[in-house]
């Protein structure tokens, strides 16, 4: 067994007497010393961990905490003790500036507070204790500066106050959940609702999980999980609010322009703003844009707004009564047509109506398909789509079709279930864009290709006309809403 040292008690001393911190940070420091005098056996044997230093952390949460599913925020408040410099009040300013990266940088806390003297010529400037223990903990360029504006560099004791608005919702939350277990704070913010997917284990807690995220969010009003996966023909989801008023009607802001909506009956997702400018951008004034899956109009409203003719669809009821709204809202209604059906049936329909006059012209066609659960099925609905081919030079579509994928390979993967939804190999016709991660083995891809004229002209008889069918049973989604 490794003998005690002496030497490294009179070590671990000056190290606590440098320490501006919570009596358990200094507990931690005094590990940290034990193992580097005692050795590597010592630690695990009283049941720490061989790396304490991630222990070390200014606020040290009550145990009465733990497992606690009704907030109470007054059982967070803890006192601590922090550093602290004596700064004469005229240089206060400069002082602050030039120890930007020490000072203490908590929400709701300020950096400078009363002198403990009470003296109207000094203020004390609050030091994160994780960067200062000692004058030595300065960098060169700061002592340079105190140096500078004479300050002294001898460091105060400040008693420190800290409450639960003073807290990050991670630190919160990491309290209360049982230990070891997934803490997650993630939410996607619409409006003033946060959305979050809560696991299995975090439900005991959801109300004071969304507490917290309300608390910590400003503008933030509303907080829902998400109760189900998205399995309607609409990709509205079931959710439960967690927290705040119950109201679902939201306006958010993505590119510049406005959506407003019923959040609970029509899908939106804030991680597509990306993807929508990316396609958006690749649109030219004149050109003909047929989006159909048009939800409230992300693609829509901005590609009418750059000067695009836009034929835009959805089967759901609320999300078709939201895109007409929005197309007003943002002043592009004379440049877009609406419509509410199945893809298919407008595929069939208003595309095959409007295609042979626009082939004929300069201008591109785009065709939008985000329904990335199943928009790749739909690709068959162009096979002889047009009987006959025409004389001239066609001016063929170009098609952007989304999709999900959990292959190894999730670009081969789309590329091959879109050629076999065409009946034709688009392998060397396509281009293959990766939008988002959805899940740790599920990518969301974006599949371009310009629609080949083997697929649209081809003379079989056998064309598949619009589906009479129920439309539920066409559309039927079955993607998360982290999709």
């Amino acid at each position: 067994m490794t003998q005690f040292n002496p030497a490294c008690e009179r070590r671990m001393q000056r190290l606590l007497s440098r320490v501006f911190a919570p009596v358990q940070i200094q507990r931690n420091l005094k590990l940290v010393v034990d193992h580097q005098c005692f050795g590597s056996e010592v630690l695990p044997r009283l049941g720490f961990s061989m790396n304490p230093m991630t222990e070390l952390k200014l606020y040290q949460p009550p145990p009465e905490v733990r497992g606690m599913t009704s907030l109470d925020k007054e059982a967070f408040t803890q006192t601590i003790t922090v550093p602290a410099l004596r700064v004469p009040t005229g240089v206060l300013n400069k002082v602050v500036k030039s120890l930007r990266k020490s000072t203490l940088q908590r929400p709701g806390l300020p950096r400078v507070v009363q002198d403990k003297e009470e003296s109207k010529d000094f203020r004390l400037v609050l030091l994160d204790p994780h960067r200062v223990s000692s004058p030595s903990s300065f960098s060169e360029a700061e002592a340079e500066a105190l140096r500078s504006f004479c300050v002294t560099e001898e460091l105060q004791h400040y008693d420190l106050r800290l409450t639960y608005d003073n807290l990050k919702s991670e630190e919160v939350l990491e309290a209360v959940l049982p230990q070891g277990q997934d803490v997650t704070s993630a939410f996607s913010r619409v409006g003033h609702i946060a959305h979050m997917n809560l696991r299995d284990h975090q439900l005991p807690y959801k109300n004071l999980i969304g507490q917290v995220i309300m608390d910590k969010n400003p503008g933030v009003t509303c907080v829902v999980n998400k109760t189900s996966i998205i399995d309607s023909t609409y990709r509205n989801f079931k959710m439960e609010v967690l927290a705040g008023e119950e109201n679902m009607l939201t306006k958010v802001k993505e590119n510049g322009m406005m959506y407003e909506f019923d959040f609970s009956r029509v899908y939106w997702n804030p991680r597509l703003s990306t993807e929508h400018q990316r396609v958006v951008q690749l649109f030219k004034r004149g050109d003909t844009v047929f989006d159909v899956f048009a939800g409230v109009g992300p693609f829509t409203i901005p590609a009418a707004r750059q000067g695009a003719n836009v034929l835009a669809n959805d089967l759901n009821p609320e999300s078709y009564r939201w895109l007409q709204h929005n197309c007003k809202l943002n002043k592009v209604e004379s440049k877009v047509r609406t419509f509410n059906l199945d893809g298919r049936a407008f595929i069939q329909g208003p595309m095959k109506q409007e295609l042979p006059a626009l082939l004929k012209g300069k201008a591109t066609v785009h065709v939008v398909m985000n329904l990335p659960a199943l928009a790749l099925e739909f690709l068959d609905a162009f096979k002889g789509l047009l009987h006959q081919e025409p004389l001239w030079d066609e001016n063929l579509p170009t098609v952007y079709c989304y999709g999900f994928s959990k292959d190894d390979n999730p670009d081969m993967d789309v590329v091959q279930r879109a050629s076999r939804s065409l009946q034709f190999p688009l392998e060397n016709l396509c281009s293959v864009h990766f939008v988002r991660n959805v899940a740790p083995n599920k990518d969301m891809k974006c599949v371009t290709f310009p629609l080949p004229k083997e697929v649209l002209f081809s003379s079989d008889d056998k064309q598949t006309e619009p589906s009479e069918e129920p439309a539920p049973k066409r559309q039927k989604c079955e993607e998360t809403m982290a999709s």
